[in-house]
């Protein structure tokens, strides 16, 4: 007998069952098609657009609710760079996500011929990665470029890491974006919707335009050659994570919420 169901975007929000007394809340991630929602009493979004999105397709100001997620700074070891046999000098920047094209890692790739001295440790797996390691091979990046595969330790990633870069062309939120600010690392990302609203451009993060390799190459070599650019991103994106999306602060939002709505 619950006072709340909440469900986790489209399958399960569509099968929770239309009977009982509880208040039913889905939770959406991405712009999702609203038709297995239609059971929600209440609905939560993960960023303001994706709000702005489902208000424009027919829900009240009073059932829909922007909640952030919530990542944790918990910190691990980092992993040595000989390792993956990367040198110990050089800059090393830090790329994770599913190898698709959404990602847009082809354009990180292109933008390295121009960082001639930068290591590029890919974290993640998927059907692109044969033609992401031929374009490495193609394109003469290939003895500087590590594929990692799947991985479980992303915080010893971000330990050795100078910077994170997310180039992505389409992506709802960017939750790599917040953790590298729990992390303590610069972030590079493409002005897709996400990372644009997150980003304080020159203060939290850099940003460079969607599919522009040489406006990411140029990006990246500023940030090499200025420390202290580098030094004043990191402690005001960890003050932006410590206010706005620690666990604490959003899960005290989702009781707030949840309050609320049963009172």
């Amino acid at each position: 007998q619950p006072d709340i169901i909440l469900t986790w975007m489209n399958r399960a929000s569509h099968i929770v069952p239309s009977h009982g007394k509880f208040i039913r809340v889905g939770r959406l991630g991405g712009y999702y098609n609203l038709k297995y929602y239609r059971g929600c009493d209440h609905l939560i979004a993960n960023t303001k657009d994706i709000v702005s999105y489902i208000k424009k397709n027919g829900w009240g100001d009073e059932q829909v609710h922007y909640l952030p997620n919530f990542v944790n700074d918990k910190t691990e070891v980092e992993i040595k760079r000989e390792e993956f046999d990367t040198p110990k000098d050089n800059t090393l920047i830090l790329a994770l996500g599913r190898l698709h094209e959404n990602k847009a890692f082809d354009v990180l790739f292109e933008s390295l011929v121009k960082v001639p001295d930068a290591y590029l440790w890919l974290a993640g797996e998927g059907l692109l990665r044969k033609k992401l390691e031929k374009q490495a091979e193609r394109i003469g990046i290939k003895p500087r470029v590590r594929f990692l595969g799947w991985r479980r330790d992303k915080e010893a990633l971000f330990s050795a890491a100078d910077i994170l870069v997310c180039p992505s062309r389409h992506e709802p939120l960017g939750n790599v974006i917040i953790e590298a600010w729990a992390q303590g690392v610069p972030v590079v990302a493409a002005d897709s919707i996400g990372p644009k609203s997150l980003i304080m451009e020159g203060q939290t993060g850099m940003l460079f335009p969607v599919d522009d390799s040489n406006a990411l190459a140029n990006v990246i070599n500023r940030l090499i050659a200025d420390s202290e650019l580098g030094k004043r991103l990191i402690e005001k994106g960890k003050e932006i994570y410590k206010l706005e999306y620690s666990q604490n602060v959003v899960i005290d939002k989702y009781m707030k919420l949840f309050k609320k709505i049963c009172s």
